[in-house]
C-alpha cells in the first residue's frame, strides 16, 4: 500500500511509524505477520506508488498491473518492492488505536539501498535517492529539492 502517515520515531533502537486504517487489506496483514516494510519509491515511480494507494490487494495483484517485482524479505514475513532504491524492513513492537487510525512502530531490522543512491561514505544519498514525499495539505507529490544547510548548525549565529 502507499502510506501517507509515516516517520521515524526512535533512533535506539532504530524505528518508523505508519499509521492506517482498520478497514485497509495491508492492516490486517500487519497484524497477523507482525511485521512490514517501507519501500521508498524514487520520483520514477511516482505513478507506480500512487497507484497503490489507489487500489486493494484484496481485489488486484498490484505488483503484476504495474510491472514491480515483489521481493520476499528474509527477516520478516512482507515483501518490498524490487525496484525501489531504498527499502526499510521492520518488526512492529507496538501498535496503539489513535481514532480512524492504527499506529504501528516498527524497530527496523534491516535497511537495504541500492548502490546508486549510497554517499561517498556508503550511506544512503536522499539526492540520489529521490524520494517521493506527500503533502496532506494540497494533496500532491513533490521531490526533493537542494540542501538548506547542515542540520544543527544553519540555527548558530
Amino acid at each position: 500500500m502507499t502510506i501517507a502517515w509515516g516517520g521515524i520515531c526512535c533512533s535506539s533502537p532504530p524505528c518508523v511509524t505508519i499509521s492506517l486504517r482498520e478497514a485497509t487489506y495491508t492492516y490486517g496483514n500487519i497484524m497477523e505477520r507482525q511485521a512490514y516494510t517501507l519501500s521508498v519509491p524514487s520520483e520514477r515511480y511516482a505513478q507506480a506508488a500512487d497507484y497503490f494507494g489507489l487500489v486493494s490487494g484484496r481485489k488486484v495483484d498490484k505488483f503484476k498491473e504495474t510491472g514491480l517485482t515483489p521481493v520476499k524479505s528474509e527477516l520478516v514475513d512482507a515483501p518490498y518492492v524490487g525496484e525501489f532504491p531504498m527499502i526499510l524492513e521492520c518488526k512492529v513492537i507496538h501498535h496503539y488505536k489513535i481514532g480512524l487510525h492504527t499506529q504501528f512502530i516498527g524497530e527496523i531490522v534491516d535497511t537495504k539501498i541500492d548502490e546508486s543512491a549510497l554517499d561517498g561514505e556508503g550511506g544512503p544519498d536522499i539526492v540520489k535517492i529521490r524520494p517521493v514525499v506527500f503533502s496532506s495539505g494540497d494533496r500532491r507529490y513533490y521531490g526533493i529539492g537542494g540542501s538548506l544547510g547542515k542540520a544543527f548548525e544553519i540555527g548558530k549565529k
